[in-house]
Formats: C-alpha cells, sequence, structure tokens
C-alpha cells in the first residue's frame, strides 16, 4: 500500500481491522479483493452491524484517542538551535550558567497575578469517564507541581447529583470536589484551577455560580477544540441518566423518553445512549456581553479556548480576545482529544497544529505591530515532552507563554494510579518492580515529596497525583537543559531564532528560517574576519 496521509477502514481505534495486511486500496483502505463471505472485520463490516456506533473510538470511558493521520508538517521538522556563545537571563559564567539555573516560571494575567512555576497547562478536562476516574491524580499532582488545570464542560450537567432550579445551578457534588481537591494541594501561590463553560453550562449559570459559590477566580469560554468542530459528547450506559440528562436539555440519542427505544434498549438491541452539547453561535455582540457580564459577577481573569477553525475564525479568536482585553486565549489545533470525538473527524478535519499556531503567532504580531493588546497565547496540540514544548514556545514567541496538554498528563496519572493499585494487592509486574515494591522506591520523586510534605501528607497522596508530578519533573529537567544548550536562562528571552526549519515547506508555512538560511548576516561578518557575537 502506498504511502498516504490517512488510514482508512480499519484502526484501533475502532477495534476494526483488515482481512488482508498488505493488499490494500490506497483509495479506499478496503481489502484489493473484499470477498463474500467474510465475517466484516473491518469498519465497513463492522458498520453493517453496528451502524453509528463505529463513527467513535472505543471502549468508551478508559481510553484517551489521537489522529492517526500524518501531516505534511509537523514539530519534527524544526530543530533546536544551541550556541557556544553567551547566555541570557544569567551571568555568561561557566560556573553560574549551568541548566538547573534554568528559570521555568512564568507569570500571567492582565495584573501578572498568575504564578506556574512550568509552563505548561492542562487546558480542558471535562466530563467524560476518563477525567473524572483520573480527577484525583490529575488535580492534586498539578496543584502540588504548581500548573494550572481547567476544569472542562458539562461536568455539572452530567452531575447526578447536581440540584438545578428554574434552569439555574444552585448546588452541585461534583464541581466543588473538583475544585477542592486542586484547592487542598495548592502551594505557596502558585498554579489556578479554571472553570470552562459551553452553551449548556453558561444556561445553567456554571460560572456565575462558580465564582459567587465556589470562589473560583478564573474563568475560561469555549468555541471548540481540536479534536471535532461539534459539541462535546459522551456514552451513557444507564436508561435513568440519559433519562435526567435529556430532560436537563442536552441532545440524547436516541430519545431515552421515547416508550420503543426503553423496550430495545431493555432487551439489549443496543447498550449505550450518546450525550451531545449543542454547538456556539459566535457573533462580536454577544462575546462582549458575555465578557462583561462575567466581570460584573466577579470573575477576576477570563480566558477563551478555541479549536481547528479555518483561519477567519482564529482571527476571530485573538482579534475578541485583544479588544475585551482577556487574560489568556489557548488555541488547539486538529489531532487529538481526552472524550468521545468521531473519529473520523478527528483524522480529517481542521487545522493542523503548525499551520494553525504559525497563522496565530502571524496574526499576533499583526496586533503587537498596531500597538494592540496582545493577551497571553497557549498552544495546544499533541504536546508531549519537552522537546516538543520548547519547540512551541519558540515557534510563538514572544506571545506563546504556555503549552496546554491533556493526554501526556491524563496517560502520567493513570500510570501511577495503576501502579499504586498494584502495590496494593502485591502483584507489580516484573518491569516496574526491578525499581522496588514501594511507592517510594518506584517513583523517583517521592523521597523530595515526602522531605517537603511530611510523612502523614505524603502518605496521603494518591500515586496517580505523584505520577502526573513526577512526569512534570522530567519534562521540567529536560526543558532545562534543552534551554541551557540555547543559552536562555528564563522563558522571556526564548525567541523564534531558537529554532531552525528542517525543510523549506516548514520555512515557508512558518516564518521560521530554513537551516542552511540560518545566521547568514552573521556567519558572512565571521568568516570575513569581522567581530562576530560576544
Amino acid at each position: 500500500m502506498k504511502e498516504t496521509f490517512s488510514r482508512i477502514n480499519a484502526s484501533a481505534a475502532t477495534l476494526t481491522k483488515n482481512r488482508t495486511d498488505e493488499s490494500l486500496s490506497s483509495l479506499s483502505g478496503m481489502c484489493v479483493t473484499c470477498v463474500d463471505g467474510c465475517i466484516g472485520m473491518c469498519e465497513i463490516g463492522k458498520s453493517a452491524y453496528r451502524g453509528h456506533e463505529v463513527i467513535y473510538p472505543q471502549p468508551f470511558g478508559v481510553i484517551t484517542t489521537a489522529s492517526e493521520k500524518t501531516y505534511p508538517l509537523d514539530y519534527s521538522h524544526f530543530n533546536i538551535m544551541g550556541t557556544a556563545v553567551g547566555a541570557h537571563g544569567i551571568e555568561a559564567d561557566s560556573d553560574k550558567a549551568v541548566f538547573p539555573a534554568v528559570n521555568l516560571e512564568v507569570s500571567l494575567g492582565h495584573d501578572k497575578g498568575i504564578k506556574f512555576r512550568y509552563p505548561w497547562i492542562i487546558p480542558g478536562i471535562g466530563s467524560t469517564d476518563i477525567a473524572k476516574n483520573n480527577w484525583e491524580g490529575l488535580a492534586i499532582g498539578s496543584a502540588l507541581a504548581g500548573t494550572g488545570l481547567t476544569i472542562g464542560e458539562n461536568v455539572v450537567g452530567m452531575d447526578p447529583e447536581a440540584v438545578i432550579k428554574n434552569g439555574k445551578i444552585i448546588d452541585t457534588v461534583d464541581l466543588k470536589r473538583r475544585i477542592k481537591l486542586y484547592k487542598d494541594y495548592q502551594r505557596d501561590g502558585y498554579g489556578a484551577i479554571i472553570v470552562q463553560a459551553n452553551v449548556e453550562d453558561t444556561r445553567l449559570g456554571v460560572h456565575e455560580y462558580a465564582i459567587n459559590n465556589l470562589g473560583v477566580e478564573f474563568i475560561e469560554l469555549k468555541w471548540g477544540q481540536g479534536a471535532k468542530d461539534i459539541g462535546g459528547e459522551v456514552k451513557i450506559k444507564n436508561l435513568k441518566k440519559a433519562q435526567m440528562l435529556y430532560k436537563r436539555g442536552y441532545v440524547v440519542l436516541p430519545n431515552p423518553t421515547d416508550p420503543n427505544v426503553i423496550k430495545a434498549f431493555e432487551r439489549g438491541a443496543f447498550k449505550e445512549f450518546e450525550r451531545h452539547s449543542r454547538i456556539g453561535m459566535v457573533s462580536e455582540e454577544s462575546f462582549a456581553k458575555r465578557v462583561e457580564k462575567l466581570r460584573k459577577a466577579g470573575a477576576k481573569y477570563i480566558s477563551l479556548k478555541t479549536g481547528a477553525y479555518r483561519p477567519a475564525d482564529l482571527a476571530r479568536a485573538i482579534m475578541f480576545a485583544s479588544k475585551y482585553k482577556l487574560d489568556l486565549l489557548t488555541v488547539d489545533a486538529a489531532g487529538g482529544g481526552t472524550g468521545m470525538s468521531p473519529w473520523r473527524m478527528m483524522n480529517e478535519w481542521g487545522l493542523p497544529p503548525i499551520e494553525l499556531h504559525s497563522l496565530l503567532y502571524k496574526y499576533a504580531q499583526h496586533l503587537a505591530d498596531k500597538g494592540k493588546y496582545v493577551p497571553t497565547l497557549v498552544l495546544a496540540a499533541g504536546f508531549t515532552f519537552e522537546d516538543q514544548i520548547f519547540k512551541g514556545l519558540s515557534l510563538g514567541a514572544p506571545f506563546v507563554k504556555l503549552i496546554g496538554m491533556a493526554r501526556g498528563p491524563i496517560a502520567a496519572a493513570m500510570v501511577g494510579k495503576t501502579i499504586g493499585n498494584a502495590i496494593e494487592i502485591n502483584q507489580l509486574p516484573v518491569y516496574v518492580e526491578r525499581f522496588g515494591n514501594t511507592k517510594d522506591e518506584i517513583f523517583v520523586t517521592a523521597r523530595s515529596l515526602r522531605k517537603e510534605l511530611g510523612d502523614d501528607e505524603f502518605e496521603k497522596i494518591p500515586t496517580g497525583a505523584i505520577g502526573l508530578y513526577t512526569y512534570y519533573e522530567r519534562m521540567a529537567q529536560g526543558l532545562r537543559q534543552l534551554m541551557c544548550g540555547s543559552r536562555k536562562f528564563t522563558l522571556e528571552h526564548m525567541t523564534r531564532n531558537d529554532l531552525a526549519a528542517l525543510t523549506q515547506e516548514a520555512a515557508y508555512v512558518s516564518g521560521i528560517r530554513y537551516l542552511m538560511d540560518l545566521d547568514k548576516d552573521e556567519v558572512g561578518e565571521i568568516v570575513s574576519s569581522k567581530q562576530g557575537r560576544h
């Protein structure tokens, strides 16, 4: 099968595969010979008997998902540039300019009142089972690390214990729990817990409730995400919960109040309902009114998260964020998600990371050149390690101050939780047991955390949180090493010149210099025996 950008008709994400492994049509993804009598293992075949269920990645509730599409450009098409000369942000002294001295702290917000120890954030984990089941690890780990965490959409509407009166939320269990878990472990004022809202959340008054009842200062408006261009979805296996969500105004398929649907569900004809959120209708007038209303309600910081929409929508997002003085704008490119995004949609819609992030930089620079306010920018789209974080910060410098990550942190929290469970039942796999049999032996940060928090407090921390904290610690050290090699000892000194494009196409799209054109003027001075860089 010739190389294509996309895989079609068979994927681990939809639990499907082709009958033949190599003889496939590059156009359709079908086996070259589709045989009468095949049981239907491919996506077409499975769709013949499970229909719309095969639209979504499976098994729902225990996975995060990401596109298999190979884009023409990605962050691997850029290399980080180091230098042997000088230092920025520290004295150019070999005894002082060592990588542990790199400062990764970042301040943001209109008053610089939000402080993060590390330049990344989890930009929206909502009502999915994968988020709820790992929230302890995500919240406590993020708080201990001093980074940000965003409570995503539909958490209140999905809470069966939420009390709603006259269409407005007046009490909730899950949102309270999520906020408290973070705040209880927040240290020295670092980090922030952010509450996001979509159409349904706004109707329920979630932001106002979070501000007035739960003491939340930082709230977020949501236009979309990089995984899909429709509203959020989850699957519901309980009839009564599906009916509750239907009565709360969600789109639930099939209709859980229809007697025929109820009978079909009860006899096992299908096992899951789909709950869908509505799409928003953006206009500048409604956006301005909403921001004003939130500020009057007491919101201290306001952010906007937008997705991988077309360039005109990206321009609207940054223009609105600039005009109405938002504190943060998160731009999430195509390719991944933490919930139930339609699989083909996740692969085939939206602007990919390099293109979207490059356009964002271009629009931000245009505003800055005109003397306009530019909010702190956050890039999101499959970032998982320190080299990608460096590249994202550099590509968007000086406007990008944070990188948004979700799947990586969730994976770290899940692994930490799994190891903790294995320790409790004394069934550690050999791969892990070689490091020891206790969390103090297995988790490399346990010793420092125990010393800092004390024995009693340390023992209360779930291993999911230790897993996330340890993952963050690894990335922080790796990022410090990369920045030290580029002689940048604070984030404010990072520039686009810290990157080089490996191809002409990458250079054209991003505006980052092609490798062979890098330092041309300086090289000319040096080889002409003129003084080079200090």
